[in-house]
């Protein structure tokens, strides 16, 4: 139909315009109800709606053009309410015809099986660090925490590493640029140990004191099967008045049992760290091998896994200078300290170091 059919307006009293109206209202009607697929609505979009040879534009040039100046308002309202039910009749009819593509696009199939998120899960190393934490938290310690970039007197000077000391060389660390004119002890430096820690919360606290300090640290090694530059440590620090070399040890024997098992025993070699005196390396019965000996032990039935000693006076005589309650001649204490990634290549059986930062998720699902 074109816009020839449309018959033109003699009259323009309101009982003229609603039966001219009602008229093409009803013709709309019966055209929409005849829409039976995707292409019948776009004709009766076109049919009605369409820009040049529209019904609608048919009568807005000639109903509208043609009127009194005092009809164009009561026709102009009639034709807006016109335009909106063929508005609405268009939108009824592409939404509700069965064979609308688009509907069929946003069908959902019932049957099929939903799409599984997957979920994240603790890395390795992060699962280690918060069950080494747990144990202690379980016997009471508060955690610790401190930067990751400190001076050199909080990481050696202050742990009886002196400068010039031969014991540096073991913990050469990355230093940062441009500090040729500081003095050394405030020079910054990558934290070799979690150990400042301890001294910072000697100075802000009084004894008694028992904290775990996980954390990042780096040391200029070469990266290998065991070792890498970046690594994580757990170390503990527990002073109060009375603190003896028997306490430590029945602090880390309980400690091991509970993340390998109540069958595991320790042992103590002496062995010697420059803030602790006397100190001593701690062994524990092969977990592989239930300490008959076998490769991963070397025959021996044991494997060292860490380090720990009573606190020397010299580090509790750096903290006195800020928190005199830590006379050395009144309180004492141990510490110790372990490597996290060593602890879980050996609960997970992982024997090279440097799978835990490929970021391999096949190697990372299996601990999810």
């Amino acid at each position: 139909m074109t816009n020839d059919s449309i018959l033109s307006l003699t009259a323009f009293d309101d009982d003229a315009l609603d039966k001219a109206f009602a008229a093409l209202e009803q013709q709309a009607r019966e055209a929409a109800a005849k829409i039976d697929g995707p292409e019948a609505v776009e004709a009766f979009r076109l049919e009605w709606l369409g820009r040049k040879q529209g019904r609608l534009t048919g009568v807005s040039g000639r109903w509208l053009k043609s009127a009194p100046a005092e009809a164009k308002k009561a026709l102009g309202v009639r034709f807006n309410a016109l335009k909106a039910k063929v508005e609405e009749l268009l939108e009824l009819a592409a939404g509700a015809g069965p064979n609308d593509a688009a509907l069929k696009a946003e069908a959902i199939d019932i049957t099929l099986p939903g799409t599984r998120r997957l979920t994240g899960a603790e890395h390795p190393i992060t699962r280690t660090l918060n069950e080494i934490v747990s144990v202690f938290a379980a016997l009471g310690y508060s955690v610790g925490v401190g930067p990751e970039v400190e001076t050199d007197f909080y990481n050696f000077e202050s742990m009886n590493f002196p400068p010039g000391h031969p014991a540096r060389d073991t913990q050469d660390t990355l230093v940062v640029a441009s500090q040729e004119r500081r003095p050394q002890r405030d020079r910054l430096l990558l934290r070799t140990h979690t150990s400042p820690v301890q001294m910072r919360t000697m100075e802000q606290q009084p004894p008694p004191v028992r904290i775990v300090i996980p954390g990042k640290v780096h040391r200029n090694d070469a990266a290998d099967a065991t070792h890498s530059p970046i690594f994580h440590q757990v170390e503990g620090l527990c002073v109060d008045a009375h603190i003896t070399f028997s306490d430590l040890k029945g602090t880390l024997d309980h400690a091991m049992k509970a993340l390998f098992g109540s069958a595991v025993k320790t042992r103590f070699f002496p062995s010697f760290f420059p803030f602790t005196e006397p100190s001593a390396d701690v062994q524990i019965s092969c977990i592989f091998c239930g300490g008959k000996g076998c490769r991963k032990c070397k025959q021996s039935g044991w494997i060292e896994l860490l380090g720990c000693g009573m606190v020397d006076p010299a580090v509790f005589a750096f903290a006195a200078e800020k928190q005199p309650a830590y006379d050395p001649t009144k309180v004492s204490g141990f510490a110790f300290g372990m490597g996290v990634e060593r602890i879980a290549m050996m609960k997970y059986g992982i024997s090279e170091i440097g799978q835990f930062y490929a970021g391999d998720v096949r190697f990372l699902g299996q601990f999810a």
